[in-house]
């Protein structure tokens, strides 16, 4: 079996008498795309934040690399090498798009310099070009999603943390930003993505899990999850907990 890059065992989150994660465990290797898929309040999100340390976790633990994150914050793992784009985008909106590339590129040691890597990332990006001097802010939903998207290429990470990245997007934007990721897929980018649309992440991923009420129902190839006829059922399940 490959090294596995990011590694979670048996976490379990809680928001007071919620318990939103259950005794989780999944696993991301090198250069593969993973899926995490549930109905809302399956603890997707929650997952995502359990990673980047913006929740605590209850119990278990999470390995980046075979070594266990500590307490570290985002910003120190995104230095690290491991990214997370949050539902919503988590672009800063009073920074130009300039400087939110400049910010991204400069958390860590870059291979390229910054106007080579600029270069390729307008190359693909050309809208983003012509909103250089633009705040984030005050861009278009999609914009903002490209934006973000774009700050993980300027300085690629070993493992993207991706939340709900269609979220609120038209259908042709969504068609946009798959694009781009598919681009980081076939680079090698490993990719732990949250995606509302099961059809969209089974045809994307390499490997998923199902989520349902903070445990993983299921998991498996997506091309084997997508063919299962249960995976409605429990993509579909209605829980109580937090999301």
């Amino acid at each position: 079996m490959p090294e596995t890059l990011l590694q979670v065992q048996d976490l379990a989150v809680s928001y007071g008498p919620i318990q939103a994660l259950r005794g989780c465990s999944i696993e991301v290797r090198p250069r593969e795309a993973v899926a995490v898929i549930g109905a809302n309040g399956a603890g997707k999100t929650t997952l995502l934040k359990a990673l980047s340390n913006l929740v605590p976790a209850k119990s278990g633990q999470v390995l980046f690399r075979g070594e266990p994150l500590g307490t570290r914050g985002p910003h120190r793992l995104a230095r690290d090498g491991m990214l997370h784009i949050p539902e919503g985008r988590g672009v800063l909106g009073t920074m130009s798009v300039l400087e939110n590339l400049r910010l991204s590129y400069d958390i860590r040691p870059a291979k390229l310099s910054f106007a080579v890597a600029l270069e390729e990332v307008f190359a693909c990006f050309p809208r983003l070009s012509e909103r250089r001097t633009q705040k984030a802010g005050s861009m278009s939903g999609g914009e903002q999603q490209m934006l973000a998207l774009a700050r993980a290429l300027i300085n690629p990470p070993d493992v993207l943390l991706l939340d709900e990245p269609s979220l609120g997007l038209s259908p042709r934007m969504v068609k946009e930003a798959y694009r781009i990721l598919r681009m980081f897929r076939d680079r090698g980018m490993a990719i732990l993505l949250i995606e509302q649309n099961v059809h969209i992440a089974l045809g994307f991923a390499h490997r998923g899990y199902v989520l349902r009420q903070g445990q993983v129902m299921m998991q498996g190839a997506c091309s084997d999850l997508g063919s299962d006829p249960d995976i409605l059922k429990h993509y579909l399940g209605t829980s109580v907990e937090a999301a």
